[in-house]
């Protein structure tokens, strides 16, 4: 029985790079074996074991064979006789498929094993699939493009990007559960740089399955990639912001129709269509008002972001605006001359036979906001 790390975090060690998480795989062992040894088994699909002192995950050297559709049709071996090879073999890439053994102490010794030159595409920053079986598992096109988000300076070698060409092509992505394609892309959009996801999807044509229509039409003109580069660059890394500035130039109710297809969270969802509908404002104002906001679409906008209920949103949204260039100046002004309205004085004005009615109270509170938002745009340049 030999125990070794495997994948990522050999990958990540060679590059200098911090190692959060380590697989481990064992060779050369059964599943009595492991749990007379103290491991506990937790695996579903196939065995994987906690160590009985730390709770990391060990799992038994295993081969695979494609038995159906999707990331979860395959039937697994593992077995004593299975060899560190053969598993590394299943692995997706060669920069993925190195180990090393580990010791009785925990520590990693000896060489670094290396049977499919993961190390020399390493050198060339160059993604290499492993084998033909690759392109089996749909799941590998959206951990490509994930990859290449976060190493941006790596190529794909030529052959690897006709097996994700023939992935799109067999239809199998759309065995992928919305929640797992919403996963990969959520930690591509985090990466450092996002527009290498979007570019592996479009040259592996699968933005359109991928993707909503209009964002891949977009994506296909190089003046607005240009734009989204500097757009995602000025956003930070904060998932929503990042998102957001992707699907600003949608409209809300594409937004809302690509995120229930692949299960976007409500928070994403909901920052991203009402940062769309600060776009329009904002276009709108450059546009048939003559460079002037109207107080009623404004007041309209921050009803829509509640802004009342939830202002660190709104400011959210106005500083993500004004970060990627946008002119948001007189919303902000206009934002805090409404939030510092005295409620209670607004109630008192009205007739006290009304005051238990709730819609005019809320009409009154509309037409105080309003006159304050339009007072202070107009002490705004234009």
């Amino acid at each position: 029985m030999k125990v070794y790390a495997v994948g990522g975090a050999i990958r990540d060690t060679l590059m200098g790079l911090p190692v959060h998480d380590i697989d481990y795989v064992v060779v050369g062992s059964s599943v009595e074996e492991m749990i007379t040894q103290g491991y506990r088994p937790v695996g579903k699909d196939f065995p994987v074991f906690l160590h009985p002192d730390t709770q990391a995950e060990y799992a038994l050297a295993r081969t695979e064979r494609k038995t159906g559709k999707g990331y979860k049709g395959f039937m697994f071996y593992a077995d004593p006789s299975v060899t560190l090879e053969q598993d590394l073999e299943r692995r997706d890439l060669t920069i993925n498929a190195m180990a090393q053994e580990v010791g009785s102490d925990g520590k990693w010794v000896g060489p670094i094993l290396d049977p499919y030159n993961g190390q020399q595409d390493l050198a060339a920053k160059v993604f290499r699939h492993v084998s033909d079986a690759f392109a089996e598992d749909p799941l590998r096109l959206l951990r490509i493009a994930r990859f290449a988000a976060r190493f941006p300076e790596f190529s794909i070698a030529p052959e690897t990007m006709e097996a994700l060409r023939a992935i799109v092509q067999s239809n199998e992505l759309s065995a992928l559960s919305a929640e797992r394609v919403w996963q990969e892309l959520a930690r591509g959009f985090t990466a450092s740089n996002p527009m290498r996801m979007f570019q592996v999807l479009l040259d592996a044509d699968a933005a359109k399955v991928l993707l909503p229509s209009s964002l891949t039409s977009n994506l296909a003109k190089e003046e607005y990639r240009e734009q989204l580069v500097l757009h995602l660059h000025a956003s930070g890394s904060r998932l929503e912001d990042r998102c957001a500035v992707t699907l600003m130039d949608l409209p809300a109710s594409d937004i809302r129709a690509w995120s229930e297809c692949v299960k976007m969270p409500n928070e994403v969802r909901d920052f991203s269509e009402i940062f769309s509908e600060l776009n329009l404002l904002i276009e709108k104002r450059g546009g048939d008002t003559g460079g002037i906001y109207q107080p009623a679409d404004v007041l309209a906008w921050f009803n829509r972001a509640d802004v009342w209920r939830k202002p660190e949103r709104g400011y959210a949204l106005l500083d993500l605006a004004r970060r990627i260039g946008l002119s948001v100046g007189a919303l902000i002004t206009a934002i805090q001359s409404a939030q510092s309205l005295n409620a209670a004085e607004v109630i008192d004005s009205i007739p006290v036979e009304d005051r238990s009615h709730g819609e005019i109270i809320r009409r009154a509170v509309d037409a105080a906001r309003l006159s304050a938002i339009a007072t202070a745009l107009n002490t705004q340049p234009t």
